[in-house]
């Protein structure tokens, strides 16, 4: 007794088992969570290290070297890359691929450890290392908050409350707030006063730094208590610091602070991140979801908070959505869910059509009850509803059916002639079990590679090997379980039939294959013509990574040159936002101002800081219209601001960069590496088809160099640190000490009054303090001159290398083409010696994750090919099957160019995917022809009838898979998968039919018998 004929005995336990499945599917479908797009880690943490008053070059050197030199010795790192500005150092560690999401916390331990061990190295006046690991997290849910008729701190002060309330809710991981501006305590000291006091500023200085210090004064033993003393005198608000008594050592008189200085409260100028929705000042709120939670209940709970909090949320405090995940996943999920279905109608169309109503009722059935199984299987792995996901499921559902149809077509054939039912069932499954077995084994190894992948890539589309497996395996079991008890329940029987298969079409096919048969080597001509110009046409597809995404969203990065005042980006992205906002395509604009957003979408990398940067996120009404909005608003741009570079960026689908074509140079000196970014630059600019030309390193910067005079500054006893001090107080201010209230912490910053603020012009006019002649003395005593020099603004390095990174994009057609244009003239640059060059973008992003999946595809393919010969246990049959694989580049070529699909990443699953389609479908194929001959029949004959009686289910596999396919072709991320397997399939199996019985009759040297 087989598994088919123990499942129609038990005829009740195996349709409680089915409707145990079709319950816990549906189950499973409605709990389980869902995303818009999968999931994958960024491996990526910054280490950010001020060190005040350092050019580009000493922070580099003195700082970032020192940091990268360590954490290079840790063997999880990948890449190591930074950015060394005036004052500041942000190195950015990517990890290798092979660690995953359990062991980050482990490495960014360690990393913290490296970090901290190479601290005590940094110079001098650089502040300690801060490691963040949290740059990875995603903000699904991101508002605007605005706040009209209020004052800033009316606004700032209800955010915080707003955040704290948001904490509350459960699966809620972190929330952040983007554009607050830090709050200071300003000390205007006036020097008119100061003078008139005798008082120094180095007095003041000392009061403000020491005041406000926690300080421990101990402990007293009081009887049977131990109690703690606390001195008063800590200054409990602003008023407070206006009472503080300043002492001058050298006159030893005692003033009160407020009569030499006016202390106001207010903010850090200038501002160093501004956010405008729709025009109006705004601060952003970021939400994060926890890790396991369900991103869609988490977007019901925040509105049900935000409606339990209105009647505690001032009237005119408007809470705007920028991104607001919950419903763009919500109609991702459906509308896969309606491709779904609209797959799974089309299959059990054709199968009624071909199979006729019952037996197509019946298949499909089946095909039902394995999607629902599936999902069982996918909510156990914690495989969540997405894009990848659903997907897998539509490109199985043709090869899902495959089995079955095997299973159901031998049962129909042999009840047609009348033999018992259940004899029947048992003969077909034992014939065909382990060759179905083999085949679907082979059809999911296909897949392997991507499942296997380390990469990001790997991990974005991974879920559809998983999906695969669990749904192909699933209808296997079904195929050789359930299939039968349905067939023996419902299929009729009836008079003997001599021929089954004596209908036109098999006829027509039997006469087609006779004559193939018979000029064999003329149709092994023909097929290898056919893929050599399929070979030789495939030069022409267009090759890419990822496309763009069908989200109504676009992004306009602005970057004025480098030392703009972050106040004159601010107003330039004003202007065109509010002409942006006139455009009746616009839904509404979020204006990001000295940074980019908090990284609201996976595949969204948010901007480093810079003055010089802004960014709109442009929603529009209809997705259709963005590559409209954005040439007209291209052109907008250069006329309107000249002396901006702007860059205009669709969001991805899957992980990529923002520039699609890109070449590095390394090297040790940032000179020669500029000449030759500029070289790069004027390459692309010659090209008609290039735009966004830049490179990263971007413009030199002034800066002022007041030189100092050794001998007058010796004899009034100033150093360098003494003008530097008295310089940064005269125009932007000294940090002196720290007000405490609560549990912040505000800086003290002493300045001039408005009044007594100098410009650049007076420079020389700015008092410092000479201990020697004890009183303030102009600048213009100690130093001898003003120059104003050019240097680096930023210097950007990878793997401890300077390198710079000349960048474009092409303004009409794929990257892989202008790349290819761009090439020959850009390697043919000179380089010197310790020089070389790299390319980046597109290609090294297609280029690492087709790396990933080399990496794996070896070992799959040895495993598919041993399973060919274990299901033969010979060596002709494997390498019929293998010579066959290539016929699909036929197909392949055909579709992309006819459909003028480009061959990217999801091509290329596409067309591995083909491969164990085409594996599964020879199998059968051959397999029935040792059926046909271990019954007797003579070679050429058996041969000819297998060939017959497996046309119809080769064709309905094959017609299945690619019709199913049919609701993909709308969707921008499958459509050229979907191209390349149903093109491909398409032209393959119909060769197949042809091809495998003539190479069988070549390697087999069968004769033809009349």
């Amino acid at each position: 007794m087989n598994i088919a004929e123990f499942s129609i005995r038990r005829r009740v336990a195996t349709l409680a088992l089915t409707f145990a499945l079709i319950v816990g599917g549906l189950a499973a479908y409605f709990s389980m969570g869902r995303l818009e797009d999968p999931e994958f880690t960024i491996k990526e943490a910054q280490i950010i290290t001020a060190y005040p008053g350092a050019t580009a070059r000493e922070v580099a050197e003195e700082v970032t070297d020192k940091l990268e030199s360590a954490i290079q010795q840790m063997g999880q790192v990948k890449r190591v890359n930074s950015v060394s500005r005036p004052g500041m150092s942000i190195i950015t560690v990517s990890i290798k691929d092979k660690y995953g999401r359990d062991k980050l916390p482990q490495v960014w331990n360690e990393l913290r450890h490296k970090v901290g061990d190479a601290a005590p190295s940094l110079p001098p006046g650089a502040a300690t290392p801060v490691v963040y690991d949290d740059y990875g997290d995603v903000y699904g849910i991101f508002f605007a908050v605005t706040a009209d008729g209020y004052s800033y701190k009316e606004l700032k002060d209800y955010v915080d409350w707003l955040r704290k309330e948001m904490l509350l809710v459960p699966d809620v991981a972190k929330v952040t707030i983007w554009g607050a501006q830090p709050e200071a305590v300003y000390v205007e000291i006036s020097r008119s006063r100061l003078r008139s006091m005798g008082v120094s500023v180095t007095s003041i200085y000392n009061a403000l730094s020491q005041r406000n210090l926690v300080t421990n004064a101990g402990n007293v033993a009081v009887g049977p208590e131990y109690i703690r003393i606390s001195p008063s005198g800590g200054i409990t608000s602003v008023e407070d610091l206006g009472n503080l008594f300043i002492t001058d050592v050298s006159t030893g008189k005692l003033v009160y602070l407020k009569d030499v200085a006016r202390i106001v409260r207010g903010y850090v100028e200038p501002e160093q991140k501004l956010m405008r929705q729709n025009g109006k000042v705004s601060l952003g709120v970021g939400i994060s979801l926890a890790s396991g939670g369900n991103i869609v209940e988490l977007g019901k709970r925040v509105m049900d908070k935000l409606a339990e909090l209105d009647g505690d949320t001032p009237a005119g405090m408007i809470i705007d959505p920028v991104y607001f995940q919950p419903d763009y996943v919500t109609r991702a999920v459906d509308g896969f869910a309606v491709s779904l279905l609209e797959a799974i109608v089309i299959v059990i169309g054709v199968l009624m059509l071909t199979m006729g109503l019952r037996s197509g009722l019946l298949i499909g059935g089946v095909l039902l009850i394995t999607v629902c199984g599936s999902f069982i299987f996918m909510k156990l792995m914690g495989i969540q509803l997405q894009r990848v996901s659903l997907g897998a499921l539509i490109i199985a559902l043709g090869m899902l059916v495959d089995n079955a149809i095997v299973v159901t077509e031998g049962m129909l054939v042999r009840i047609q002639k009348g033999e018992n039912r259940i004899r029947a069932a048992a003969e077909v499954v034992r014939q065909c079990v382990w060759p179905l077995l083999g085949a679907t084994v082979i059809a999911v190894m296909a897949f392997a590679a991507i499942g296997l992948s380390e990469d990001n890539t790997g991990e974005f589309c991974g879920s559809l090997f998983w999906v695969l497996l669990i749904s192909l395996m699933l209808s296997w079991m079904t195929a050789i379980t359930l299939t039968p008890v349905l067939c023996e329940m419902f299929i009729k029987g009836g008079s003997e039939v001599k021929d089954p298969y004596g209908g036109k079409a098999f006829t027509l096919y039997r006469g087609l294959l006779a004559r193939c048969l018979r000029f064999r080597w003329l149709t092994v001509g023909v097929m290898i013509g056919l893929l050599g110009a399929s070979v030789w046409g495939f030069r022409f597809v267009d090759q890419s990574f990822f496309p763009a995404s069908t989200q109504p969203q676009f992004f306009i990065d602005m970057w004025k040159p480098e030392g703009t005042d972050i106040r004159v980006t601010d107003r330039e992205m004003a202007l065109l936002e509010q002409r942006l906002l006139q455009d009746d395509r616009v839904e509404f604009v979020s204006a990001f101002v000295g940074g980019g957003a908090p990284r609201f979408m996976l595949v969204y990398t948010p901007e480093k800081d810079y003055a010089n940067y802004a960014q709109c996120i442009v929603t529009v009404k209809d997705y259709r219209e963005i590559p409209a909005v954005m040439a007209d608003y291209r052109e907008y741009v250069q006329a309107h601001f000249p002396e901006a570079f702007f860059k205009f960026k669709m969001v991805r689908l899957g992980p990529g960069r923002d520039d699609p074509v890109e070449v590095r140079f390394s090297g040790p000196d940032p000179d020669v590496l500029r000449g030759l970014s500029a070289q790069a630059q004027d390459i692309m600019r010659a090209h008609p088809d290039t735009q966004g030309v830049r490179d990263n390193w971007r413009q030199m910067i002034k800066v002022l160099r007041p030189v100092l005079s050794e001998a007058a500054a010796q004899r009034a006893g100033v150093d360098r640190k003494d003008i530097a001090s008295a310089l940064e107080m005269a125009f932007s201010g000294t940090r002196v000490g720290v007000y405490r209230e609560g549990d912040a912490l505000l800086p003290i910053i002493a300045r001039p009054p408005a009044e007594e603020r100098l410009e650049v012009a007076r420079m020389a006019d700015v008092q410092v303090w000479s201990p020697a002649l004890k009183t303030m003395i102009p600048l213009n005593q100690v130093v001898s001159a003003f120059r104003t020099d050019m240097e680096e603004g930023i210097l950007q390095s990878r793997n401890r290398k300077f390198t710079v990174t000349a960048a474009c994009e092409p303004s009409t057609g794929l990257a892989s083409a202008l790349r290819e244009e761009l090439r020959p003239a850009l390697e043919a640059m000179p380089l010197p010696p310790g020089y070389r060059m790299e390319w980046g973008g597109e290609y090294e992003d297609s280029s690492d994750a087709q790396k990933g999946l080399a990496a794996s595809i070896p070992a799959t393919f040895a495993i598919m090919v041993l399973i060919t010969v274990l299901l033969f246990n010979a060596l002709r049959q494997p390498l019929i099957i293998w010579l066959t694989v290539p016929l699909g580049i036929i197909g392949v070529t055909t579709g992309l160019l006819s459909t003028g699909q480009p061959f990217g990443f999801m091509a290329l699953l596409g067309f591995l995917s083909l491969t164990g389609m085409l594996i599964k479908n020879a199998i059968v194929l051959l397999d029935e022809i040792r059926v046909q001959m271990d019954e007797g029949r003579e070679a050429y004959h058996a041969v000819l009838e297998a060939s017959v009686s497996r046309m119809r289910p080769v064709l309905m596999a094959a017609g299945t898979t690619v019709l199913g396919m049919l609701p993909l072709l709308s969707d921008a991320f499958f459509i050229a998968m979907a191209v390349t397997i149903m093109a491909g399939l398409t032209f393959a199996s119909i060769l197949t039919l042809v091809v495998v019985p003539v190479l069988y009759a070549i390697f087999f040297r069968v004769r033809e018998v009349t």
